[in-house]
């Protein structure tokens, strides 16, 4: 089997909109008139959920006039943000088939279909012109993805001319010792793919991407999973979070992300940078 569909297993394990709505309905939400913000908890599913995606939105300067691009789209959550806050129009892909109709099913619920469009697509052979997006949106998606060169060049290539690229994604720590697995992001190490930092700024550069910033977000991550254990210990796990896409080992994945942090395994980033202008 190959990584694409290694990955695709992984993520698209089945029954996630069954999982969503039900804990959606435990959680006393109306599917019928659902919001954007009714939704975060779920579909922000990735290291301090909307509060990063938030601190990224403040960095990307996004105007209506905007069109944006979310690879790794996941359920779609950051598009459904980016298109109520900004009232721009986005479009998202992703290589699991099944967080693409889930986002679907979830963007019409809220009423967003007229500014997010999702598909399934690779982040390798992204289905778009040259020069076609004012801004190119990632989160948490390139440790899944070997060919580190072929990704960015992809981004590179769709970013119009003094385009803005954000991304917020996890890197490989300094210390000599290998993650521990599973993971969120994988079972194991054959679909684990974490750039080193300093390697990841080299393929920017290289495929012409200028970095304006680079911010470490580990002491707010591990603030962040520290919270959380506090909550879930005195109140019990909440019918809706990302645990409900991460199957059965959902806390050992998580547990081992907060060791993998905490001992330097692992890193985790955001930041901003330009595609030239012409």
């Amino acid at each position: 089997m190959n990584t694409e569909n290694l990955v695709n297993q992984h993520y698209g394990f089945g029954q996630i909109m069954q999982r969503i709505t039900s804990g959606l309905t435990n959680a006393g939400k109306d599917l019928e008139n659902l919001s954007v913000d009714d939704l975060a908890p779920i579909d922000a599913f990735h290291t301090r959920g909307r509060h990063a995606t938030l601190e990224l939105a403040e960095l990307a300067n996004i105007q209506p006039t905007d069109l944006v691009l979310d690879v790794g789209c996941g359920l779609g959550g950051a598009a459904r943000h980016l298109a109520e806050t900004y009232n721009c129009n986005v479009n998202g892909i992703d290589l699991t088939h099944e967080y693409i109709q889930v986002g679907i099913e979830l963007t019409r619920l809220v009423n967003l279909g007229d500014r997010v469009h999702l598909q399934q697509a690779s982040a390798l052979d992204l289905p778009f012109d040259d020069d076609s997006f004012d801004v190119v949106w990632t989160e948490h998606v390139q440790m899944n993805i070997a060919d580190k060169h072929n990704f960015y060049a992809e981004i590179v290539r769709v970013l119009k001319p003094g385009g803005r690229f954000l991304f917020h994604d996890i890197f490989r720590g300094t210390a000599p010792d290998e993650p521990v697995y599973p993971a969120p992001w994988a079972e194991d190490q054959s679909i684990s793919h974490l750039a080193i930092e300093d390697h990841a700024q080299s393929i920017f550069q290289f495929v012409g991407l200028d970095i304006h910033h680079w911010i470490s977000k580990v002491d707010q991550s591990l603030e962040f999973f520290k919270n959380t254990a506090a909550r879930i210990a005195a109140e019990g796990p909440p019918p809706i979070g990302i645990h409900l896409l991460m199957g059965d080992n959902a806390s050992a994945k998580i547990q081992n992300y907060v060791q993998n942090l905490s001992n330097a395994r692992t890193t985790v980033s955001m930041g901003l940078a330009h595609k030239p202008s012409a």
